[in-house]
């Protein structure tokens, strides 16, 4: 008697998952448009409401809908985060820093505009402390580099950027290592940050913004 593979069958969270983010992407309906109810939807998959009520959570919480108590279901985005995020995943070394060099230069020039007096009091005390550390320690040196940086992003004020810079310093802290290994290290390369929190400072987001790419372009 021949041995019969066993057979997984997908649940039917999955497969009502597959038919409305099928309907998404063929532009079913637009972002910001309140989806059809539980009960339409239910008739139209061929699916039970509970089957249908567990798929709209998934997608409520990957943010392609916003379920609004007592009101239905909203479009939020036509493309899955869930997608983007894997996306990121597999970005090369060389994505991942150029990507990074896009996001810190336009945080800066907004950063420039929308700082405040606290996000200048932080600048301050991390550009001290880095550079007190410049010509030392460089994995001390590097540690207290990102934290200026990173502060600088913060003061833009837009969380999405801050959390994009900062996975994307992550993916790249290694080759900031194999560049800033050179000694004695250049006084000129730090004094371009003192320069670039004063443009900051003085609200000069395109001075700021020019003065981020020559950093960049620093070896």
């Amino acid at each position: 008697m021949s041995e019969i593979s066993p057979l997984v069958k997908r649940s039917l969270v999955d497969q009502a998952l597959d038919q409305l983010r099928l309907r998404i992407n063929e532009g079913a309906w637009v972002v910001g448009q309140r989806l059809p109810t539980e009960p339409e939807l239910s008739a139209e998959l061929g699916i039970s409401r509970n089957t249908v009520r567990e798929a709209m959570r998934v997608l409520a919480f990957s943010g392609l809908i916003e379920i609004r108590q007592g009101d239905g279901s909203y479009l939020r985005a036509v493309a899955d985060p869930l997608d983007t995020l894997k996306a990121l995943s597999r970005c090369s070394l060389e994505q991942a820093r150029e990507t990074r060099h896009i996001l810190e230069v336009e945080a800066i020039g907004l950063a420039a505009l929308r700082r405040t007096d606290e996000d200048l009091v932080a600048l301050r005390e991390a550009l001290g402390v880095s550079g007190r550390h410049y010509h030392g320690d460089l994995d001390t040196y590097i540690a207290c580099d990102l934290v200026f940086h990173r502060r600088l992003v913060d003061a833009a004020h837009n969380p999405t950027l801050s959390e994009l810079y900062r996975y994307f310093s992550s993916v790249v802290g290694a080759q900031l290592r194999h560049c800033l290994n050179i000694t004695p290290r250049r006084q000129e390369v730090f004094d371009l940050h003192i320069a670039l929190l004063d443009a900051v400072e003085q609200r000069d987001p395109e001075r700021a913004k020019a003065l981020s790419r020559q950093l960049i372009n620093e070896p």
